[in-house]
Order: C-alpha cells, then sequence, then structure tokens
C-alpha cells in the first residue's frame, strides 16, 4: 500500500470515527459480548458493524475474542479431542488457570 493510499486512508478514519453516531474502539470493547451473543439493539448493531467495518484493530480484536471463547468453552467441557488452532499461548495459559482459580 503507498503512502498516500495510507495517509488517505487514515483521515478517513479519523474523520469517521468523529460522525455523531460512531463509537469508539474503547466503547466497541463495552458491546462486544452483548454483539457476540445477539443482544444488541438494531441501533447499536449498526453502529458497532460500522466500526468494525472501519477499524482493523477491532476487527482482530473480535477474531481473538471469538477465538477466546471457543478455547474457554471447550475447556469446560474437557473435551479430550479439543486442539486450539492459532490461539496464542499465553491466552491459552492465562484461560486454564482461571480455570484452574
Amino acid at each position: 500500500m503507498s503512502t498516500g493510499t495510507r495517509t488517505l486512508m487514515r483521515r478517513v478514519h479519523e474523520i469517521m470515527f468523529r460522525l455523531p453516531a460512531m463509537i469508539t474502539c474503547e466503547a466497541f470493547e463495552e458491546f462486544i459480548l452483548a454483539y457476540l451473543e445477539d443482544d444488541l439493539p438494531r441501533r447499536q448493531k449498526i453502529v458497532f458493524e460500522m466500526h468494525l467495518r472501519l477499524c482493523r484493530e477491532c476487527r482482530d480484536y473480535l477474531k481473538a475474542y471469538r477465538a477466546s471463547m471457543i478455547l474457554a468453552a471447550q475447556a469446560l467441557t474437557d473435551d479430550p479431542d479439543f486442539q486450539p488452532e492459532d490461539v496464542p499461548e499465553d491466552l491459552i495459559a492465562a484461560v486454564l488457570a482461571a480455570r484452574k482459580a
């Protein structure tokens, strides 16, 4: 990606997050569980998904959050055949430590 394209994308990103209906990355984190449980009101879901389309970091965060939920669910069922894929080792250790606590 060229420098000009990155600069343009950064400017669009800054403008979009100043819109009255747009949420910040911090607000995104507050709504993530409700979103995954399909528990957001329609308007909030639209705003959440708009942020998701515009913010690569939050898309990556959502992907990791989903993976950790799957890992936690599998760990709770004591599935001996469960083999996590693409899950960071420190996340696995944290989930297993929390489970033991």
